[in-house]
């Protein structure tokens, strides 16, 4: 066998990003999934269904909780809330699960389905919110729960 390298993907070289898309093109033969215009732009960074979305809750002109939404791959229909937090002296009054709530209607408004994921270390609040835990995830005390709609 040969010496290879890994490098990074010039996307700025128009041969081997060709080459790149063919590649994967021919290698998943899904053309609705993985049409060369969609993976070209996903290699470019281009792709608008790989987005990334905050959500705040703002009182009197502060912000009191932010938590973030993002796509965890392009192909999967799978998304995961991500970096939330509620001011320390707002916890307790329902804001960290309005702002669940808002994340999980954004959610369904634009995807027909999907899962949602979530790490955290206390699951009351997900679960009673659809979440369940996916088995032998935990891991440094957060488990890992997954919403489908």
């Amino acid at each position: 066998m040969g010496k290879f390298r890994i490098d990074t993907l010039d996307t700025s070289s128009p041969a081997l990003l060709a080459a790149s898309v063919t590649l994967i093109v021919n290698a998943f033969a899904d053309p609705e999934r993985y049409s060369a215009e969609r993976v070209s732009r996903e290699l470019r960074g281009e792709d608008p269904a790989f987005y990334r979305r905050f959500f705040v809750a703002i009182e009197a002109g502060e912000i009191i909780a932010v938590g973030g939404v993002k796509a965890a791959d392009w192909a999967s229909k799978t998304h995961i809330l991500y970096l939330s937090a509620v001011s320390p002296e707002r916890r307790g009054q329902g804001i960290g699960r309005a702002m669940v709530k808002a994340r999980i209607d954004w959610l369904e408004e634009r995807f027909d389905s999907g899962r949602i994921l979530v790490s955290v270390a206390k699951t009351k609040r997900f679960r009673e919110m659809g979440f369940n835990e996916v088995r032998k995830s935990t891991i440094d005390g957060r488990h890992l729960l997954v919403r489908k709609f």
